[in-house]
C-alpha cells in the first residue's frame, strides 16, 4: 500500500503502526521519526517561518483574509506516486494541509485514492484517530495496542500526580500576540496534576490580552509555541516584551516559567502526547523534593526537554 501523509501526527501514527515502508509521501513538517524525512515532500508552507512570531501571525491573517491556502501541493509528485491512501486533517487550516488544499491536485489523478480525514479535539479523539488509521491500513490490532500504551503512559503520570498540590497553570501556544492553548492541552494539564485556568478543553486555541493572563495569576506558565522547537521557543520567549506587572505574577516570582518543545509533544495530536503529559508534570511539579514524576513514569524523559526560565 502506498500512503501519503499530509500531517506530522499522522506520519508518526503510521510509523508507530509499523507502516514506515508504506509511507510514500509526506509534508514538509514530517520529521519524526527521522526516517520520515527520506520520503518525498508533497506539501510545503507558503508562510515564511524564519520571521518573528508577530510577522508570522500577520502573514497568516493576510492569507486567510484573502481566502488563500497556506500550503502548496506538489501535484506532479502526487500523481507520480499514485497513492492508495491519503491521510489529511480538517482541524486547523493554519497547522497543516486540509481536504480543500487537495481538491485541485486530486482532480489530476487517474485513480482516486481513499482519503482519511482526521479531526481531533481531545485525547479521546486522538485515540479514535489512531484506531481509524489502523482500520484503514489493516493494522487494527496494532492500533489497539498503541492506544493501550498511550493511555497507560498517561495514567501512570496521572496517578503519580494525584499526591501533589495542583497549581494554577497557563499554557501559551503563541506569544505575539498571545494565544492560550486549547483542544487536548487542558486535558494534558489536568492529567499532569495542574489546573488550566485559561484553556478550554476540546475547543480551539484563542487569543487573549496580556491583562487577562495577569488577572489569572498563574503559578506555572508553560510556553509552547505551535510548531516550534525548544531552542526556537526559548529564543522567542527571551525576546518577548515583558508587560507591566509581569514580575508580580506568582509563576515569575517563584521561577516557574517553562519552555517546552511544542512541535514534538504538544502541537501534534499523535502518540507523543503521552510523553507531553510527563513533560508537563515535570514542569508543574518542578522543585518537589520527591522523585520526578516524569522520570518515574516516563524514563525516556529528562529535564533537558523542559527549560526553566526566570
Amino acid at each position: 500500500m502506498k500512503i501519503c501523509s499530509l500531517l506530522p501526527s499522522a506520519t508518526e501514527i503510521l510509523f508507530a503502526l509499523g507502516l514506515g515502508a508504506d509511507v510514500a509521501g509526506v509534508s514538509h513538517e514530517c520529521d519524526f521519526p527521522p526516517e520520515a524525512r527520506s520520503a518525498p515532500v508533497l506539501i510545503r508552507s507558503r508562510i515564511s517561518h524564519t520571521e518573528s512570531a508577530a510577522a508570522i501571525d500577520r502573514q497568516v491573517r493576510e492569507f486567510l483574509a484573502r481566502g488563500e491556502s497556506l500550503y502548496s501541493v506538489d501535484v506532479e509528485m502526487l500523481a507520480a506516486i499514485e497513492p492508495d491512501l491519503i491521510v489529511t486533517q480538517d482541524l486547523c487550516h493554519v497547522c497543516a494541509a486540509t481536504p480543500d488544499d487537495l481538491g485541485a491536485a486530486l482532480a489530476h489523478l487517474p485513480r482516486q485514492p481513499r482519503i482519511v480525514t482526521l479531526n481531533p479535539h481531545s485525547l479521546a479523539d486522538v485515540c479514535a484517530d489512531i484506531r481509524t488509521v489502523g482500520e484503514a491500513t489493516g493494522r487494527s490490532a496494532q492500533a489497539n495496542d498503541l492506544v493501550a500504551a498511550f493511555e497507560g503512559d498517561m495514567a501512570d503520570v496521572e496517578l503519580a500526580a494525584m499526591r501533589r498540590p495542583r497549581p494554577r497553570v497557563v499554557c501559551l501556544e503563541w506569544l505575539d500576540p498571545p494565544y492560550v492553548a486549547g483542544h487536548w492541552v487542558p486535558e494534558m494539564v489536568e492529567r499532569a496534576g495542574g489546573i488550566d485556568v485559561m484553556g478550554k478543553a476540546g475547543q480551539a486555541s484563542f487569543r487573549v490580552e496580556w491583562e487577562q493572563l495577569m488577572a489569572a495569576k498563574p503559578e506555572v506558565i508553560v510556553i509552547m509555541p505551535c510548531g516550534y522547537s525548544l531552542e526556537k521557543a526559548e529564543a522567542e520567549f527571551r525576546e518577548m516584551k515583558r508587560q507591566n506587572g509581569w514580575e508580580y505574577l506568582p509563576a515569575v516570582r517563584n521561577d516557574r516559567i517553562f519552555v517546552v518543545e511544542a512541535s514534538g509533544y504538544f502541537s501534534r495530536p499523535g502518540p507523543r502526547l503521552a510523553q507531553g503529559v510527563g513533560i508537563l508534570a515535570e514542569a508543574i511539579h518542578a522543585g518537589n523534593p520527591e522523585q520526578s514524576i516524569a522520570k518515574a513514569a516516563q524514563p525516556v524523559l529528562s529535564r533537558v526537554a523542559v527549560a526553566g526560565l526566570s
